[in-house]
């Protein structure tokens, strides 16, 4: 998991230009043509990996469409350069990913509970 949140903040937040986070996603995608297309890859391993941790296939989807929306978006000139710094679609994520470990953990926690007072 932490492997993955600096991945996202790389792609999303590494730098600070008057107060505003950017990252490459951003900086790659000002390259016309191929530039969206070649920030997208990093984007879709984060997602397999939220696939390949046993996220729900709920929450695969969302972050699928998440990535989905900033190529898409990201694609158009100017408006998708502008979009991709504000949208962080790595960053959203990578925030549903860790919510859904949370929460499985959490709920694992509870049954071995349960298990430990039934048979304790």
């Amino acid at each position: 998991m932490a492997r993955l949140e600096r991945l996202a903040d790389k792609l999303d937040s590494r730098f600070s230009l008057f107060g505003i986070r950017f990252g490459y996603d951003s900086i790659i995608g000002l390259l016309p043509g191929i530039g969206d297309v070649a920030a997208a890859a990093p984007g879709a391993w984060i997602v397999f990996e939220g696939h390949r941790m046993g996220a729900r296939p709920s929450v695969v989807a969302r972050m699928a469409a998440n990535s989905g929306i900033d190529i898409v978006v990201g694609s158009i000139p100017v408006l998708g350069d502008v979009f991709d710094v504000g949208f962080k679609a790595n960053r959203r994520n990578i925030a549903l990913l860790r919510r859904e470990l949370e929460k499985d953990a959490a709920a694992l926690a509870r049954r071995a509970e349960r298990r430990r007072t039934q048979h304790g």
